[in-house]
């Protein structure tokens, strides 16, 4: 299967703004990048790239005063295959987890296990330890909250989401990672492209994408509590703590977003 994944930003700034832009396929996809999606900017200006503390490719602009489009476009090659699944994925011990999950154990900006330790356990604790636990956290969250644009504010938290019960899918997967944690199960937020390939329409309107991976039985696996089903086509763009640590674009100044489109479709 093949894959068209890119996107369309355009940005009004009053004068020159410092940019941080994270929207390139990830490095995970690299043997699978048939047509690269390279930034590009329109007026032309320096892009200068580097990696962060978690690995994903960034990279940095300054916008010019007026208008900025950025946009990219590609093509990546796909199994066609659904979300694995794996039932018997065990869950560690703390003792047992290497050394770079451990961050993802912790508190983070949108994800406050202090808050919601004691909820997790009221509620998960009976649950078998491993791939059922955390398909036991998706089943609540998914039940728990009510999906809509209109719920959505940048400042929304775990804790939050969890009293107001609706959100995007960028709060399904904070409270879902939140609750993990809290359960010291490894877990780290992920955003990227999916696009309907396999479901029934009606489709909504395409976005960025928001999910979360587990560390089970010696790997990371892709949960979405969101849409609480193994999904096709998922691209991934970058990971990290929370949605603060992969925010598509960062702007250093004030901005107005004039437009917003995303594509991810199948092509022949």
């Amino acid at each position: 299967m093949k894959i068209r994944v890119g996107y369309e930003l355009v940005y009004d700034f009053s004068r020159p703004t410092p940019m941080i832009i994270i929207l390139g396929t990830h490095f995970t996809r690299a043997s699978d990048v048939i047509v690269p999606d390279h930034l590009t900017t329109s007026p032309s200006v320096p892009i200068l790239p580097y990696r962060d503390g978690f690995g994903n490719w960034c990279s940095r602009i300054v916008g010019p005063a007026g208008r900025v489009r950025l946009s990219g476009d590609g093509v990546v090659r796909d199994t066609g295959l659904p979300d694995v699944v794996v039932p018997g994925a065990c869950q560690h011990a703390v003792e047992d987890l290497p050394a770079e999950t451990l961050v993802f154990l912790l508190g983070s900006r949108y994800c406050e296990t202090d808050r919601l330790s004691e909820p997790a356990w009221n509620l998960f604790a009976k649950s078998p330890p491993g791939w059922a636990r955390v398909q036991a956290i998706c089943d609540f969250v998914h039940r728990h909250i009510a999906f809509g644009y209109e719920h959505a504010r940048s400042t929304k938290t775990a804790w939050d989401v969890f009293n107001e019960g609706k959100g995007v899918c960028r709060d399904y997967a904070h409270l879902a990672i939140t609750f993990c944690r809290c359960m010291n199960i490894p877990a780290r937020y992920c955003t990227g492209y999916l696009g309907d390939i396999g479901m029934p329409p009606p489709y909504g309107p395409m976005d960025f994408a928001g999910w979360f991976e587990a560390y089970l039985g010696g790997r990371w696996y892709t949960f979405d509590a969101r849409n609480n089903m193994p999904r096709i086509g998922r691209v991934l763009i970058a990971q990290g703590r929370d949605a603060a640590d992969v925010p598509i674009t960062l702007t250093f100044g004030p901005s107005t977003l004039v437009s917003f489109k995303v594509w991810t479709d199948e092509v022949s």
